[in-house]
Formats: structure tokens, sequence, C-alpha cells
């Protein structure tokens, strides 16, 4: 199949393709039966280690071959096997006869019975799949979140000291700094990170329906819960789940999702923060020589960054909710409504990495208006008021808020005179006044 850009459904694989296509590493198909043959392969060397009956006198030195088996894997290697599952109609029935051909190549026919011993497919794909998903995060979202952080982190060094208008409900309050407002987003993005990143990378493996009644009845001097927990914990790095039905539970996946959508909503909430902030002239935005703005008014210059990661995270958002939602409800040991669903796991994972990669790009683009700040706090010397009321509190003075309140919520533009007029008419001591005329919207930025 030669699949273009312009031929897939998808815009993951067709227009966004340069940026998601690392992702087919680890969620494409070819990927799942790597990771398949892989967690296979290395079954069969854990049970040849531990010397099981009729495995004894495996040749060790063998090993090497063997795990060439995944570590040279193919696009041929996979088609061969599809080509298998034409006629098994079971996926990992098919990756189990593709060993075994393997092992007839390599003359280890005697051993080829011990190929997927015990195990139900699930032993498999809930190992391949939470073992794909901890690579990808490992390799493809982290490096990606992170260089997102540095970029927030390293614009709120830069503008730390820059005075901005405050708004809340949409109204002007209390000045804050321009730079300690994207630390906030650095800073929450930080701690969802770290709570994502202690969430286990559960896996199920127990035989057919997580008894381990196949291997039980075949060896049952074997403790196989204490050779699987290090099968699973040790060999694959994984988290193995100690009770389980024919499938993993999902409930650690479903906080995994969890965790990467409070993550993109975060996103979403700075990718509107900046879009606001464009639009009231605070940032310009770098021009590429060449782009278009708007079809029809040439002047524009349009957010379109900050708009695309609001529009992915969205998409991810809503699968990664789903799947939090459908994957940890399975009727009694097992129904097939998960298999078809975690085919498409890497689908949000590369609408967020689109997301990231937008909004990674918009920060790129933003140049600071600083004279379009100055204008706003200029023009709003009523956010004052808060401060001058608060040392009036502080020296007991009769009703300051009202004061303040009479003042401000008047139809007269309240400027620098205004407030000046107001602080004159106080019958305060002198050295309280001299306080109180120290404060404008410029300075008037508390501490973080």
């Amino acid at each position: 199949m030669n699949l273009t850009s312009l031929q897939a459904i998808s815009p993951v694989d067709g227009r966004y393709r340069k940026t998601t296509q690392g992702l087919a590493a680890y969620f494409s198909e070819e990927a799942l039966i790597k990771y398949r043959v892989f967690v296979e392969i290395e079954y069969f060397i854990a049970l040849s280690e531990i010397n099981l009956p009729g495995l004894e006198n495996f040749d060790k030195s063998l090993y090497s071959e063997l795990r060439k088996i995944y570590e040279t894997f193919s696009e041929n290697d996979a088609l061969e096997i599809k080509e298998t599952e034409k006629i098994t109609n079971h996926d990992v029935k098919a990756v189990e006869y593709f060993i075994k051909s393997k092992f007839d190549s390599l003359s280890l026919q005697n051993y080829k019975e011990f190929i997927h011993f015990g195990l139900t497919s699930q032993d498999i794909n809930n190992t391949a799949i939470p073992y794909s998903i901890k690579l990808a995060l490992s390799e493809s979202y982290f490096p990606a979140i992170k260089s997102l952080i540095e970029k927030i982190n390293s614009l709120a060094i830069e503008w730390k000291d820059i005075p901005m208008l405050a708004f809340t409900h949409g109204q002007p309050a209390s000045p804050t700094k321009l730079g300690k407002e994207f630390m906030v987003f650095a800073d929450r993005l930080n701690i969802q990170l770290e709570n994502l990143k202690s969430i286990p990378n559960s896996a199920k493996f127990g035989g057919a329906t997580g008894n381990f009644n196949a291997h039980h009845i075949a060896y049952p001097q074997i403790n196989w819960v204490t050779f699987s927990n290090q099968f699973v914990n040790e060999t694959l790095g994984l988290t193995r789940a100690q009770h389980t039905t024919q499938i993993e539970h999902y409930d650690q996946f479903a906080a995994q999702c969890d965790a990467l959508k409070r993550i993109n909503n975060i996103i979403i909430d700075l990718d509107r923060d900046i879009w606001t902030y464009i639009s009231k002239n605070y940032f310009k935005q770098r021009i590429k020589a060449g782009e278009i703005g708007s079809s029809a008014m040439p002047h524009k210059v349009n957010p379109i960054d900050f708009e695309n990661a609001e529009g992915n995270a969205g998409i991810a958002n809503a699968l990664f909710e789903f799947f939090a939602a459908k994957l940890p409800i399975s009727r009694l040991q097992r129904d097939l409504t998960d298999s078809t669903v975690l085919r498409n796991v890497g689908v949000p994972l590369a609408h967020t990495l689109i997301a990231i990669n937008s909004t990674l790009r918009g920060l790129d683009k933003i140049i600071l208006n600083e004279a379009a700040l100055h204008a706003d706090l200029d023009d709003n010397w009523a956010v004052v008021a808060e401060a001058i009321q608060t040392i009036l509190r502080r020296e007991n003075y009769p009703n300051p808020y009202e004061a303040l309140k009479e003042l401000t919520r008047t139809n007269t533009k309240i400027d620098a005179s205004s407030i000046a007029n107001f602080i004159e008419g106080l019958n305060v001591d002198e050295s309280i006044k001299i306080q109180l005329r120290t404060i404008t919207p410029f300075n008037y930025t508390g501490v973080f």
C-alpha cells in the first residue's frame, strides 16, 4: 500500500505526518507486531533461564540469535505475519507461528512448543501495548512537553520585570508581572508531569483467566506468580497487576489518560490566554515572508498556531476521556471491546504532540508590545484602589473600602490626577500620603 499524506483519512497521518511520524515506531500495526514478538522471545528466554523442565538443555549462547528476531524485525517480517493472519484470523497466533518458523531455521524444532507456553493472547497484548506506551512517553512525549515547559520558563525569565494589567472576570484587576503569568503555566505543567510519571505502566500476565491455570497444571512445583512478577517488572520494566481476569483492568492506564488530559487542559488554558493577549495587542507576531493571514483581509496576522493547538488538544482529550471511561469496564472475565479501542492509543498522543508543537511554534513567533501593556496600565489607575484602601485599613481609617468604592465606581474616568486628588483629601498623616503617592499601576505588582 503506497499511502501518501494526501490520501490519508486522518490528518494525523496526512496533514500533520511530519509532526507525528515518529509515533509510528510505537503505535503502527508493524510496531505492535514487533513488540508482540519481543515479549514472546523474552518470555521464552525467561523460561529457559529458570531451567524449566524441557528447556534445561537449551543452549543459552543462542539467546543473542533469538533476540535478533525482534532486533532486526522488518516490514517484510510484519507482512509475513499479516499473511499468516489471513489464514488464522488471529493476530497473536500468527506471531507465534512466525517465531516457530524462525526456530525451524535455527534448528530449534525441539523447543518450539515452549513459545507462547501457557499464555493467552492478552498476556502478549497487555504487555506489548503498555511497553509501547512506556517507550512513546519516555522517548517522544516527555521530551516534547519538556521543551514546551523550558520555552515557557525562558519567557517567564525574560519578562519577569514587565508589569501588566491583570483581568479577573474580564475586568481590570490588580496588576501583575508578565513573567509571573508565564511561570504559572510552567509550574502547573511541571506538577502534572510529575504526577503522570508516577503512574505505573501496568501489565497483565497470568494465563487465560489470570490464574496461571495452564502453567500450574503443567509445572505445579514452580511459583508462577514470582516468575511472572520478575519477568514483567524486571525484564520488561513494567508493573505486573497481581489479580486480573483475562485482561489487564486498565485502571492505571485510565489514570495516565486522565493525567495527559489535565496537561492538555493546561496547554489549552495557555493557548487561550496568549490568544487573548494577542487580541489586546500585548503581543505582535513575527511575520514570515510569503505567509497569508487572511484570504480576504491583507492586514491580518491570525494567531493560528494557538488555535490549532487548542483544537488538537481538545480532540486528544475527547479520546483520553473515552479511554479512561471505557477501558476499565469489561463484561465478566473479558469481552473484546478493549481490543479495537487499544488500537487507537496512538491517536490522542499524536494530536497531543501536534498541540505541543503548535504551541511552541506560536510562542516562538510572539513579540512583546510593551507599549500596549504600558498604555493599558496607564488607562486603569482605578486598580490601585485596592492598595490605597489596604493601607488605610492598616491605619484604622474609617470605612476605607467604601471611600474607594465611591471614588472608583463613578462614570468619571479615574486617572493619576483623580487618585492624587483623593489622596490629598484624606485625613491622614503626611507620611501616609507620601507612601500612597508612590503607588502606581506600574509598581503595584506584588511579589512572586
